[in-house]
């Protein structure tokens, strides 16, 4: 028997469910909680103090953070850690009057502000902004978000959605931007800067890997993903919304990830987010997605939401006892004031609250423009539209255009419209009065549901009689034996949260009923299911109605053809989480229906519009991607009696249209908020030019996609296996050249546009590529395009054929041409190997309309190393180690013998202070230490800290710090140059500390700052020296070992020096002169020259003093055969120098 939910999934299962069942937000207990809560004039008052400083806003939000830390005791400390008492908010973390600590205030969701607040703005979906490539437009979107959030008393906006659609069939699709890292990334970064630009502060999710319902918050959901994959697909957006969008907290996600729970993932969450991306914001539980304490604070989850189940008595006792140290929690802690005083939270009033009235014309308009520059017109043969002046008819068409239009997903980013402009009636007024509009729902009556289907057209599986068998399960998966099994007449009841059957649970319990359809006429039917939770019906086997969601009461329909006199099998499936529950299957008989209603009035008129959608909500995924049979019947047969039928699809992500060959137009206006009826009458008569860019790839058929397998999805025996890799969305079809209907980036307009004038640059010094080409408006109206840059890597690097690296969009008048700058960052030319590393060769640069719509082709050459910090494994020949302490034969040696038999462990259980060296040999530039446990899941570091030293001796401060979380334990640290390098456990186990193969990665570079390019191979070089001292000739320093050296023989002297002779000329921006570890030996000063003759030395490149034993003079990039080095300081000791490189 499964264990009942913990009051932190109780509470989960009640926030996040479509607004009919939602949590309702009690206007007067949260403006009561508001003054209760936070008062923050008052409370900033009272901080205001001499023994406060904090209070003092002129220093940094970290050092404020320090201050404050400083004067908390461990009970306030731990506060801050979990959800307080209830708020009138999704969540809420109590304030401190002491102190003057305001309280937080978190709330759902980035489609508006939702949980059921009133008086606010219905964004179109963030799939929608997507849509339109437009950022500065995907600023203005968080900007009214961000504003109504803080109006509404909100001061942490639990969005945006970054995550990236891998499957269409993902029931939060609409929720996110897209399929594409960088698309999410750009518009991801634009929307939390709109957010925070407002008050309050953003927290984007769901980190990371979370990419489905199914299973979702359970170990069997575990993403097996390569590193690889995740960094180039699943990260990347967030590591934008860090760096560019500078979001101030993360929400971790329900998935698991290669084994361990996001929310207590220290690979996720400490070594990538904290520590490679640099996020110094805080990490938030999503609700109820906290599983543990001792794993969930080691591994990076500062904030527990909604409650404190784990984060509660619970982390005070494993605190107390040693599990969980203290400068973990304070680790938490000082993030989560951090980012409060950044937001400013301390030191401006919170005057908003729950009952206020938010929304304003200004934020209706943004809506209603979101929405315009959004939709994407798939189809438009004829061309049919824009509306032509002489239509006198028009038959709008479609459950959806009326009042049940499909505005909105479900789930958490579900938000209460102010007011809604249906399809029809935005088309009627734009129409006028000049030209009949009809309207027919054409799928549904009323609210959607049909007429019940009674007990005179059924009998039941088992038994006599009329109506159905019906059999209740204590489960909501239909599975085991039945409490429950009787003949019922009918599917039509509500229980209202109660027991359906005497024995059967009042919540979390499902039901089927079973029997026999008799069809009294031959033709079409219509079914539809009503039901709060899920439900579904099935007719000779096959699926009519999916309606199996965790939702609020909600109607779907579906259609069969049936045989008068034929009977056919009948199943009605439905389940019941919690709350309320109902379910009523009903019909239309045919000849009855408002299909042939809608058919009729098709013909009558010169032009049908007919609305069809899918609906998507969180909490469950779809079945398919397809539309229900009733609305492609509907489409097909309305599109058969007039040949001018445009189809306006609302869908999350992408649908299959059977009938995209039989109608002239097709759009796709996805879910458009509460000014959809204004924003599409607009774009159909041609009042707006189409811009939309399609997010997602729209296939020809789900079984065209990547994730076909159900070992990919939904996943089998507790595993969703990401082998599809980086081919995600268009990435896949192109790999595999196949067609789909609608490709990636497509969207057409009612203007034409052309390119030309591609040019494609070298990288520069930092590895940036300027692109420029130019676009013109060739045809005869106003038009925005969105031109699209795609770079397509050697095929060595096993990337997908082209990968999206850069867009802007442009409005250009007829005839105007415009001339487009797009810089490419060095990141365009690098994938993931242990590290990013450049794609050397041939690079191509691919310009276009869309992903399959190539205008223009250019390329550029990478050289290895150029560009943005690579990191290759450093050969290990010479290196030695020593260790602290050893165990028989597990000598530090073993670490790097290649061989993962083998290992140098520390003999006895993990303590702190442990430590091993290494010696390359030689400094070198590095900046990533693997240490390689070899898939033992006990011996990895608990605690460790990297030193770096260039004598073996004086080592400074940590480069990097970090608790292990598995076999191989990665540090990063920024780029250092070194020649020995220390690993210090910090942690205690009863394990041995042991390591089978240990790696130090380079960026590519000698050492120093700047630079990260390659170093120059030194055959052929010679060189000569103004002196010697004895066998100290000038050519040990090109002989690769740092056991010879060249010296000038005598004290150091203005104007001594050695000249290199590289044997043609080559270009490079760095040179560095090593004397091997020596405290006195460097140049005291120095001059760099350079010359293509080894005559005429011009100016200087580089000046300098030498301060330690490795000596590095960064330059601009020149291009020289011969470098001169000028001794310009004096001292007793000799100069000399070991080895000396030169770095392109």
């Amino acid at each position: 028997m499964n264990a009942p939910p913990s009051p932190a999934q109780r509470f989960r299962s009640r926030r996040r469910r479509p607004q009919g069942r939602r949590r309702t937000v009690e206007v007067l207990a949260a403006a009561v909680a508001l003054v209760l809560s936070t008062g923050v004039a008052a409370v900033t008052g009272q901080a205001a103090a001499a023994d406060q400083p904090w209070t003092n806003a002129a220093q940094a939000p970290l050092d404020r953070a320090n201050e404050l830390l400083a004067a908390m005791t461990q009970t306030e400390k731990l506060a801050m850690m979990h959800g307080g008492q209830g708020c009138g908010y999704a969540g809420c973390v109590d304030a401190n009057s002491r102190l003057g600590i305001p309280a937080l205030r978190l709330q759902d969701g980035p489609v508006g502000a939702g949980d059921g607040f009133t008086d606010v703005t219905q964004l179109p979906a963030p799939v929608a902004g997507a849509a339109s490539w437009d950022t500065a437009l995907m600023n203005q979107y968080g900007q009214v978000l961000g504003s109504e959030q803080w109006g509404k008393g909100t001061n942490v906006v639990l969005a945006p959605t970054i995550n990236i659609v891998r499957d269409p069939q993902w029931g939060r699709a609409f929720e996110s931007f897209g399929e594409d890292p960088y698309l999410a990334g750009q518009m991801g970064a634009a929307d939390i800067q709109g957010i925070q630009s407002q008050g309050p502060m953003a927290q984007v999710k769901h980190y990371a890997v979370y990419n489905q319902e199914t299973n979702r918050n359970n170990i069997t959901d575990n993403a097996i993903v390569s590193d690889r994959t995740e960094r180039e697909i699943y990260l990347p957006a967030f590591e934008t919304s860090v760096k560019q969008g500078g979001a101030d907290s993360a929400m971790c996600s329900y998935s698991a990830v290669n084994g361990a729970f996001a929310c207590e993932n220290g690979q996720l969450q400490n070594t990538v987010l904290k520590g490679d991306m640099g996020f110094t914001g805080f990490v938030t539980s999503d609700w109820g997605a906290t599983h543990s304490t001792v794993a969930s604070a080691d591994n990076g989850l500062d904030m527990e939401m909604p409650g404190s189940d784990y984060y509660g008595s619970a982390l005070t006792t494993a605190v107390a006892g040693g599990q969980v140290s203290q400068a973990t929690i304070d680790d938490h802690v000082r993030r989560i004031l951090t980012s409060m005083f950044k937001a400013g939270l301390f030191d401006r009033t919170q005057s908003g609250s729950a009952g206020a009235v938010v929304t304003s014309a200004a934020h209706n308009a943004t809506a209603k423009q979101v929405a315009q520059e959004g939709a994407v017109l798939l189809k438009n043969s004829g061309p049919v539209l824009p509306v032509a002046g002489g239509t006198d008819s028009i038959a709008v068409i479609g459950d959806d255009a009326g009042t049940h239009a499909m505005a909105q997903g479900g789930g958490s980013a579900a938000v209460n419209a102010s007011y809604l402009v249906t399809p029809y009636q935005g088309i009627k007024d734009r129409a006028g009065s000049g030209v009949n509009v009809s309207y027919s729902q054409g799928t549904a009556a009323a609210d959607g549901a049909l007429p019940p289907l009674g007990s005179a057209y059924l009998t039941p599986s088992s038994g006599s009689g009329a109506g159905l068998t019906a059999s209740y399960y204590n489960n909501t998966g239909l599975t085991g034996t039945p409490v429950v099994t009787r003949n019922e007449s009918a599917v039509d009841n509500v229980w209202g949260g109660a027991s359906p059957a005497p024995g059967v649970n009042a919540a979390n319990w499902s039901a089927k009923w079973t029997g026999t359809l008799h069809p009294p006429a031959t033709g079409t039917y219509q079914l539809s299911l009503t039901s709060d939770d899920g439900s579904r019906v099935y007719v000779n086997g096959q699926q009519i109605v999916n309606n199996w969601f965790n939702q609020g009461s909600t109607t779907r329909t579906g259609s069969v053809s049936l045989t008068a006199g034929q009977p056919v099998s009948i199943e009605v499936d439905y389940y019941n989480a919690a709350g309320a529950s109902n379910a009523t299957l009903g019909w239309s008989i045919p000849g009855q229906s408002p299909h042939d209603q809608a058919v009729a009035a098709a013909r009558a008129a010169k032009l049908a519009v007919v609305f069809v959608s899918n609906f998507e909500s969180e909490g469950g995924d779809l079945s398919g991607i397809g539309l229900s049979s009733a609305q492609n019947t509907l489409v097909t047969d309305v599109a058969a009696a007039n040949p001018n039928t445009v189809v306006v699809v609302n869908s999350g992500s992408a649908v299959t249209m059977p009938w995209v060959n039989a109608v002239k137009g097709v759009v796709e206006a996805w879910y458009p908020g509460q000014e959809d009826g204004n924003a599409i009458a607009s774009l159909l008569f041609g009042d707006t030019n189409f811009s939309g860019k399609l997010p997602v790839t729209f296939p020809t058929a789900l079984s065209q996609g990547p994730t076909t397998s159900a070992a990919q999805w939904p996943g089998q025996n507790g595993q969703v296996q990401y082998s599809e890799g980086l081919k995600v969305g268009y990435r896949w079809y192109d790999s595999q050249n196949i067609a789909p209907m609608f490709p990636f980036g497509f969207g057409l307009s009612y203007t034409t546009f052309s390119y030309a004038n591609l040019t494609v640059g070298q990288p520069d010094g930092a590895g940036n590529v300027a692109v420029g080409f130019d676009v013109t408006n060739s045809g005869s109206r106003a038009g925005a395009e969105v031109p699209q840059v795609y770079v397509g890597q050697p095929a060595t690097t096993g990337e997908p054929p082209k990968n999206l690296r850069g867009f802007t969009r442009i409005t250009l008048n007829p005839g105007q041409t415009q001339h487009v700058a797009i810089t490419l960052d060095a990141r365009s030319f690098q994938y993931w190997n242990n590290g990013w590393t450049d794609a050397a060769g041939t690079n191509s640069v691919y310009v276009g309309s869309s992903s399959r719509d190539i205008r223009l082709t250019g390329s550029t050459t990478i050289a290895g190393g150029t560009g943005g910090g690579t990191q290759t494994a450093l050969p290990r020949t010479g290196w030695t180690a020593t260790a602290t302490s050893s165990s028989g034969g597990d000598v530090p040696a073993n670490m790097f013998d290649g061989s993962t038999a083998t290992r140098w462990s520390t003999g006895a259980p993990m303590a702190n202070g442990q430590s091993f060296t290494l010696d390359l040999g030689a400094a070198r530039s590095i900046d990533r230490v693997v240490m390689d446990s070899a898939g033992s899941t006990a011996d990895y570091a608990r605690g460790y800290q990297v030193l770096t030293s260039t004598d073996g001796t004086n080592f400074g401060s940590a480069v990097a710090t970090g608790t292990g979380t598995a076999a191989q334990v990665t540090a990063n640290f920024p780029a250092t140059t070194a020649r020995y390098v220390k690993v210090v456990q910090t942690g205690t186990s009863t394990s041995w500390w042991s390591i089978a193969e240990l790696n130090v990665f380079t960026d590519g570079s000698t050492g120093g700052t700047g630079g990260t390019g390659t170093v120059l191979p030194r055959t052929g070089w010679t060189a000569t020296g103004s002196s010697s001292g004895g066998g100290d000739v000038p050519a040990n320093m090109l002989d690769g070992s740092t056991a010879t050296r060249w010296s000038t023989g005598v004290p150091m002297a203005n104007g001594q020096s050695f000249t290199l002779d590289l044997g043609a000329a080559r270009t490079f921006s760095k040179l560095t002169m090593d004397s091997a570890g020596s405290a006195a030996d460097y140049a005291r000063g120095y001059q760099v020259l350079t010359s293509t003759d080894g005559t005429n030395f011009g100016s200087a490149v580089a000046t300098g003093t030498g301060t330690a034993a490795q000596v590095t003079a960064n330059f601009p990039a020149t291009t020289a055969r011969y470098v001169k080095v000028v001794q310009t300081g004096t001292s007793t000791s000799w100069w000399s120098i070991a080895e000396v490189n030169l770095t392109s």
